[in-house]
């Protein structure tokens, strides 16, 4: 099917069909369709109660702003920096959901949905555009929603896996040129990370199977592979770091169970280099979420590696990584699908990694989580724990012995309040 044969409409047009009330999926990541969604925001005037849902959006969100307060409603679920302000101000709200299950969420119309705007590359020949750098939840979204517009931007890559959706399930067509939106945690590696990850590389094994989060500990432990051998990679996100590791031939994929001799991945966040990279590359294989951190999947792979951060632990390990006390943050993501995956994986090593205090010099071990925070890693799943002071290893272990462990890699400027703590707790140490 040739491009010039399908008919592509204005955003006006194509977005005339929104109407008050409507509960409408936003294309997530680097796959933002921020043209629509700017354009979305010019019909504020005439909207009301228009519910958003999205995972992460990047770029400017404008439909967040306290101005369009009865325009537009954010239901994250996964709070990022362009709605943060909303959700705690408000204007939005947080719903609490494993990565894994968002497609559940969509397909079984517990949350069903009006409207899909997504992100797509242009169709080939066949009739088949691909989502590019976003399969994650949006394929289910695409197919659950009700009607479809599609922003169709040559500067999508077309990415291989389960990516390929036919221009007959789109709706609405808008023709777009835009650079995708860019990201590099590499660039704010601190000292302090660096020093964790050489503890979490000395933990991983050759022919691991690496799972990495978001943030510059997982960015930096990859700085810090280039010595393994055999490595596989089955993660949901694809960022830079991964991509050298792969050039110097560290990632071969030859000893993954899952996707053998492929890239498992939901979803790419990076620069211009990786988004080319992953263009018509069928060593990347693009999957929904509900496949790539499904537990049951991620366990068939050897020795999965999982690195995830966290904002706070306390001393019995529960784990808080989506929330400072009360205010909303991130979201609990896939970050117990791939602890739990790992746990169960046959030489599997799931990590917390955090620095042991924030930059004002707070612990972030601490005797209690913080009132109103949300544990996203029960202290049942936590196995290793890593600051720049050390591993502690946590599974199997009480309540004291957990206490012992996490004080170990405490900053030392804290160990002897967190001693004290531990003492009034548990009576004796």
């Amino acid at each position: 099917m040739a491009d010039r044969k399908l008919t592509y409409k204005s955003a006006e047009e194509a977005l005339s069909v929104i109407q008050s009330g409507d509960r409408i999926f936003i294309h997530g990541s680097a796959a933002t369709p921020q043209y629509l969604v700017q354009k979305l925001a010019e019909r504020a005037p005439e909207l009301r109660d228009v519910e958003l849902v999205s995972v992460s959006t990047f770029g400017d969100m404008p439909c967040a702003r306290e101005e369009y307060r009865e325009s537009f409603f954010i239901n994250s679920l996964f709070v990022s920096a362009n709605v943060r302000d909303a959700v705690n101000s408000g204007r939005g709200d947080y719903v609490p959901i494993f990565l894994s299950e968002i497609p559940h969420l969509f397909r079984s119309g517990i949350m069903p949905l009006d409207i899909a705007l997504v992100h797509v590359s242009p169709p080939d020949k066949h009739g088949y555009c691909s989502l590019g750098v976003s399969v994650d939840v949006a394929r289910e979204a695409v197919k659950s929603a009700k009607y479809v517009i599609a922003q169709v931007n040559p500067q999508m890559p077309r990415t291989h896996g389960d990516a390929l959706i036919h221009v007959r399930r789109i709706d609405a067509l808008v023709e777009v040129n835009e650079p995708l939106p860019e990201v590099d945690y590499s660039t704010r590696i601190t000292e302090t990370e660096r020093t964790i990850a050489k503890y979490i590389a000395e933990m991983v094994e050759d022919r691991a199977t690496l799972q990495m989060g978001i943030g510059g500990i997982p960015d930096a432990v990859l700085q810090s592979l280039t010595n393994h051998k055999g490595l596989g990679v089955h993660t949901e996100m694809f960022s830079n770091g991964i991509l050298p590791l792969v050039e110097n031939g560290v990632i071969t994929n030859e000893h993954k169970k899952v996707l053998k001799g492929h890239i498992a991945t939901a979803f790419v966040a990076g620069n211009r280099k990786l988004y080319d990279f992953v263009d018509d590359n069928p060593l990347i294989s693009m999957h929904g979420t509900d496949y790539v951190n499904d537990a049951a999947v991620i366990k068939t792979n050897p020795r999965v590696t999982a690195i995830n951060s966290a904002i706070e632990i306390d001393l019995t390990g529960q784990v808080v990584s989506d929330s400072i006390g009360t205010y909303q943050y991130s979201g609990i993501g896939g970050q117990m699908d791939f602890m739990r995956g790992a746990a169960l994986s046959k030489g599997g090593k799931p990590i917390i990694a955090l620095p042991s205090v924030t930059g004002k010099g707070v612990s972030r071990i601490s005797p209690y989580i913080n009132q109103g925070a949300g544990v996203v890693t029960t202290r049942a799943h936590v196995h290793y724990v890593v600051t720049e002071y050390g591993v502690a290893y946590l599974y199997g272990k009480n309540m004291r012995q957990r206490a012992q462990a996490l004080i170990s890699i405490a900053h030392p400027d804290h160990r002897e309040r967190l001693s004290e703590e531990a003492m009034k707790r548990f009576k004796n140490l």
